[in-house]
Order: structure tokens, then C-alpha cells, then sequence
């Protein structure tokens, strides 16, 4: 499983006690999908201040990627 994607499961309750199998006894599946979601919408964020130069905004993002990154989340309803 990639590192990150791991960290994420963790942080929404994957449990891996050192065995071979995965326990999801206090998994949250849906805080798993939000963390996933947001990590999403922090990418696009993060590639559109490497153009802040050429188009300057309030947020310091390129209004386009600040507004396809909230089309994300709010698509799926994270805030």
C-alpha cells in the first residue's frame, strides 16, 4: 500500500497490530474517503501556487485550481 494512503487509513482508524491480516475494528470508512478527498483537492492547490507568478490571487493560488479544488470536495461534500 503506498505510505501516504496508509497514513491516511491510520488516521481514520486502520489498525494493523503487526500481523498479516487487516483488522478494521475502529475503521472509519467515511472520514478515510474525506482524508482522501482532501488530500486530492491539497494536491491541485499545491500545483497551482507553482504558477502564483503569472497569475497573482487573494488565496495565492491560480483561481483556477483554488476553484477545481473546492469542485472537489464540495462534489463530495467535504468541507
Amino acid at each position: 500500500m503506498n505510505e501516504r494512503i496508509q497514513q491516511l487509513a491510520e488516521q481514520a482508524g486502520f489498525i494493523d497490530r503487526g500481523t498479516n491480516h487487516t483488522a478494521y475494528m475502529n475503521f472509519d470508512h467515511e472520514k478515510f474517503a474525506e482524508l482522501i478527498v482532501r488530500e486530492c483537492a491539497e494536491q491541485i492547490i499545491a500545483k497551482g501556487t507553482d504558477w502564483v507568478d503569472f497569475a497573482p490571487s487573494q488565496t495565492g493560488v491560480r483561481p483556477e485550481y483554488w476553484d477545481m479544488a473546492q469542485q472537489i470536495k464540495q462534489h463530495f461534500g467535504v468541507k
